[in-house]
């Protein structure tokens, strides 16, 4: 896959060039190791929303998510009931599906059972961590990501599917899935080595 040439004159991911906001996106935020909590739930539930859309639809809209869920402090999602629910209906600046506005006030309450059990969600999401890593961006599911979706899936979380959780991982660092000739790559790597693994 040919690079991105961005504006800098150096070579990026193929899919930066596919709209002007993927490239802070991309330099800033894909792929740099997450501990966080707050910033982890945040991604799973965007991913969940992406299904059967664009990233860029999402990532236009992310701060009007950040504002509607109480920037996905799931602690306080968890407390949303139907009136909430009726809200995030009416609210045109996300996307008013109620299947995934459910699933995110359930995977909230999943969340805080997980952190009654793991500690963090960081320790938990950690572990799937892989040992083995395919060419960069040359698959959309992976064994962890299966691993991952089926554990969810097990723990009542909702609208996690492979796929799902396999971008997720891509983008939370799990994995430097970069292009090799990438020069975002490098500084991921650095952000890996410098980086503590939850426990």
């Amino acid at each position: 896959m040919p690079d991105f040439i961005a504006p800098d004159g150096h070579p990026r991911c193929q899919w930066c060039g596919g709209a002007p906001e993927f490239l802070p996106y991309h330099d800033n935020e894909w792929g740099f190791p997450v501990a966080d909590d707050q910033r982890l739930f945040e991604k799973l539930c965007l991913e969940s929303f992406q299904s059967g859309l664009s990233w860029r639809t999402i990532l236009n809209k992310r701060e009007n998510f950040r504002i509607a869920f109480h920037h996905f402090d799931f602690h306080q999602i968890a407390r949303f009931g139907e009136e909430d629910v009726q809200r995030l209906l009416q609210d045109a600046g996300i996307i008013r599906h109620r299947g995934k506005i459910e699933a995110v006030i359930n995977n909230a309450q999943r969340a805080q059972e997980m952190v009654d059990q793991e500690g963090t969600l960081a320790a938990f999401f950690w572990r799937y961590e892989p040992t083995e890593l395919a060419p960069p961006q040359s698959q959309t599911t992976s064994p962890e990501s299966i691993a991952l979706a089926k554990d969810l899936k097990k723990r009542g979380w909702k609208f996690v599917g492979p796929t799902t959780a396999f971008a997720f991982m891509q983008a939370m660092g799990l994995l430097n899935d970069h292009a090799l000739t990438c020069i975002t790559r490098e500084r991921v790597e650095q952000a890996w080595q410098q980086f503590q693994r939850p426990v």
